[in-house]
């Protein structure tokens, strides 16, 4: 067991502390000369594994091995303070005469502590007594568990003015106080931060409790005691409890990596700030709950999943508008999951998806697109044309021999309809890439999630995705998975939807397996999403104005349909629908939902007088 933790930073800056060229080889640091025998066989005679931190010399007359502690010994090379410390010999701190019988603690002591709640059983066995020529001060030896004297800290009973309560002899070795009392055998240890804290804790019944030299500031004594430590599978934090947090937990929490480290619970503190301060108020039984109460720590990441709080029924869902789904889904796309929509190209993914856009518009709920194939108008066209419907489309190839439609909005209507998700919807601008650094936009997403308030994001779709998020240096598939789990963690922690579009893979019909597996790029991806969607079109089934939606995979309600639910497609207004749903939802000019209705039904009744009749144009632009 070593105090010291390799590091790969470590092996590089040997090399450059030394002046000696080297490269990167895989898992190996190469170095053009040796440090040992300053040979330069081949410019790779010494090399440095930066997995493990072992060395070796390649020259058989040479053989130098070891590992970075061999190189900080034998080249003063620094690995920080722990191991300068560890290494550091005893007698280079100052020493004190090992006492031939145990010291003898006094009156002034006895008074002093017993009434402070310490019984004097305890006194007598930690050897604690007033400074020789002055009675104002309580000494608290420092044994180590061989019965070296190497510390000594004073308190004054009542402080001078102008002086802390508190000070040490200098130039002493720092260790733990209580060392020497502990019983190595049981290998359970409470570290409090004071000393009459760790006295509290002894008297109320436990033998192993030590207490730090110098307060919550510093580690000093942790290299010093590294070896002793390592005694015990159980460590018990009793530090200082002030301002909602205490003392010493975080420290001992990240070295104390080979045993378990419980906290003393808050509440255990009944207000009070230390354990001495407990024992007086409350008494021994208070103490003995603390300790016995105490709990493993709870990292910040973590939480009791019995805390948890319960979505009930009524949590927050965003409606698809195609009403079989919404149902399947128990009312709609979960917040707070990375979602996948999915399908062959040029079936119409990216029409359906505006579809869920304009559900999200309908509920007010604030949002973000990016779309790498299509422009921003298009996008924008798609969007205008769906939520105006179908009766104010105007046809402006209507009556000529072109052969074919255009559809398209009177500029009333554009405006209208702008109006109607003015401040709700944003998107990325893909030109700006063509001229601007590329930004990553995974940052941008993050940005208007939090600054804009964003819960709807809707992206599409994964190929085109890739080449504008960070990440560089790895795979395509490399690159598609960790983008993913970005999205899927941004979506838990912010509570939102991500609404992800990728493509089908081409695969032959007669080997039909999971359809999840179908979706074009890593296979992770799917097992990130809490919702799978595949939208369709064609087949012998469906007619030209249909279309049909699989649920492949749905992981809260946990219903799924692979057969598919036939919807219908309208051409003209671009809207995908359920049966007898053709969706009309009113628009008002301050660009909040008009109507209560947000599942959709065949009504047309409540949009704005504002909004014009396609049947009211006299002229149609060519």
């Amino acid at each position: 067991m070593s105090i010291y933790t390799f590091r790969k930073d470590d092996a590089i800056r040997f090399a450059e502390e030394c002046g000696i060229k080297k490269k990167i080889v895989g898992d190996e640091l190469h170095l053009w000369e040796c440090p040992y025998c300053h040979s330069r066989k081949d410019h790779n005679t010494f090399s440095i594994n930066l997995q493990t931190g072992q060395f070796k010399c390649l020259r058989a007359s040479c053989g130098a091995h070891g590992n970075m502690l061999t190189l900080h010994r034998d080249f003063n090379f620094d690995l920080g303070t722990d191991v300068s410390e560890y290494e550091r010999p005893r007698y280079s701190w100052r020493r004190f005469k090992k006492p031939e019988k145990p010291i003898e603690s006094d009156d002034v002591a006895i008074r002093y502590l017993t009434g402070r709640g310490i019984s004097e059983s305890v006194i007598k066995k930690y050897e604690i007594k007033s400074k020789k020529d002055n009675d104002n001060l309580i000494a608290f030896p420092f044994f180590d568990e061989s019965g070296n004297l190497d510390f000594i800290k004073y308190r004054y009973i009542k402080p001078p003015d102008g002086k802390g309560k508190e000070f040490c002899e200098s130039g002493c070795r720092a260790i733990l106080f209580g060392m020497k009392q502990c019983n190595p055998d049981n290998q359970t240890l409470i570290i409090t931060e004071g000393q009459i804290d760790s006295l509290s804790v002894v008297t109320a019944g436990y033998e192993n409790a030590v207490s730090v030299p110098l307060g919550k500031n510093g580690m000093t004594w942790f290299p010093h005691c590294f070896d002793w430590l390592h005694n015990f599978t159980t460590v018990i934090v009793f530090g200082d409890y002030e301002h909602g947090s205490m003392t010493l937990l975080d420290d001992i929490r990240s070295r104390f990596t080979w045993s378990a480290v419980k906290a003393v619970q808050p509440e255990s503190y009944r207000g009070c700030k230390d354990a001495n301060d407990i024992l007086r108020k409350f008494g021994l039984d208070a103490i003995r709950a603390a300790v016995d109460n105490a709990k493993p720590i709870m990292l910040p990441e973590v939480m009791e999943l019995s805390d948890v709080p319960y979505d009930n029924d009524d949590a927050e869902k965003l409606p698809t508008g195609i009403r079989d789904i919404d149902n399947l889904l128990e009312g709609g796309l979960s917040f707070g999951y990375f979602d996948i929509l999915t399908g062959k190209r040029g079936d119409g993914k990216s029409t359906f998806s505006t579809m869920i856009l304009k559900s999200a518009i309908d509920n007010n709920i604030p949002c973000f697109v990016y779309s790498g194939e299509m422009k921003c108008s298009d996008v924008r066209k798609t969007l205008d044309r769906q939520i105006a419907g179908p009766e104010r489309i105007r046809d402006l190839y209507e009556g000529s021999n072109m052969g074919f439609h255009k559809f398209d909005l009177s500029e009333p209507n554009r405006e209208v309809v702008g109006m109607y998700y003015k401040d709700v919807v944003y998107i990325y601008n893909t030109q700006k890439i063509l001229i601007d650094e590329k930004p990553d936009l995974l940052k941008i997403v993050e940005t208007y999630i939090t600054q804009f308030g964003c819960k709807f994001i809707l992206l599409d779709n994964l190929m085109t995705l890739i080449d504008v998020v960070g990440f560089e240096g790895v795979t395509k598939y490399e690159k598609q998975e960790l983008v993913c789990k970005a999205l899927a963690r941004m979506a838990q922690m912010y509570n939102v939807i991500i609404l992800l579009i990728a493509h089908k893979k081409k695969t032959d019909p007669k080997y039909q397996g999971d359809q999840n597996d179908d979706v074009l790029g890593s296979s992770e991806i799917t097992n990130l999403a809490g919702c799978i969607l595949s939208y369709e079109r064609g087949g012998s089934d469906l007619k030209d104005s249909q279309r049909k939606i699989k649920i492949t995979k749905e992981r809260t309600a946990g219903h799924t349909n692979f057969d598919g639910i036939t919807v219908n497609y309208d051409e003209k207004s671009k809207r995908v629908f359920g049966n007898n749903q053709m969706e009309i939802n009113a628009a008002k000019l301050d660009g909040k939902c008009f109507s209560d209705n947000i599942s959709g039904n065949d009504n047309d009744n409540n949009l704005p007088a504002d909004f014009e009749s396609a049947e009211d144009e006299t002229e149609v632009p060519f």
